[in-house]
């Protein structure tokens, strides 16, 4: 592994630029989204990120390792996981998403609310690359409490806003999210009650 990669100041993009080049130093760099050094895990899921959203096609065969690490038990896999699947729906040809749908959606109901959250907020990114799953992913965010009951399904929900505002003008199911928005207007939550306020300002 590159020396820098243990310094919080490393250059991501010239890392990048190295890894695309040297596939010794791309292995090393998935190896290190399970390092127990904090520092190392986040370069490295940094770079294999910047990897993803430039160079998608490089990562794609690496996906069903990125299932793999999605589905561990250790919360920053899942989302170094799950981050890296929504980016990688953009080049995904083969449509390997559409069989991992119910087990990617299933993590809405994950533990903790880091995990949900980072779910419903890459959803946006993923209707948009996939337009044909719209509708079952916006199932999935309009039943957010069926997965995810309690108070703290209110911050996920502002999640699902997000969401929502990134492929509503695509979709056929406007006046249900509408719906769902208004009702996020008396949220406990001060940041999702804002994202209402601001989804319906711009759409309604």
């Amino acid at each position: 592994m590159l020396p820098e990669m243990h310094d919080k100041d490393v250059s991501i993009e010239s890392v990048a630029e190295k890894a695309l080049q040297d596939e010794k130093l791309l292995s090393e760099l998935l190896d290190g989204l399970k390092s127990k050094e904090e520092t190392l895990r986040y370069n490295c899921f940094r770079v294999l990120l910047l990897i993803s959203q430039e160079h998608g096609t490089a990562l794609y065969p690496k996906w069903d390792y990125f299932v793999e690490i999605m589905t561990g038990d250790n919360a920053y896999w899942k989302m170094s996981g799950l981050l890296l699947i929504a980016s990688l729906t953009r080049v995904d040809t083969n449509n390997r998403f559409d069989k991992i749908f119910d087990l990617y959606y299933s993590l809405l109901g994950d533990k903790g609310t880091v995990v949900p959250a980072y779910v419903a907020a890459n959803s946006g990114k993923i209707a948009r690359a996939k337009p044909y799953l719209q509708d079952k992913i916006t199932d999935k965010l309009l039943n957010i409490d069926k997965v995810y009951p309690g108070k703290q399904s209110a911050l996920i929900k502002g999640h699902a806003i997000e969401a929502f505002g990134e492929y509503f003008e695509e979709t056929g199911n406007k006046d249900k999210i509408v719906e769902f928005v208004r009702n996020q207007l008396n949220s406990d939550s001060p940041r999702t009650r804002k994202q209402a306020e601001n989804f319906l300002n711009k759409w309604s």
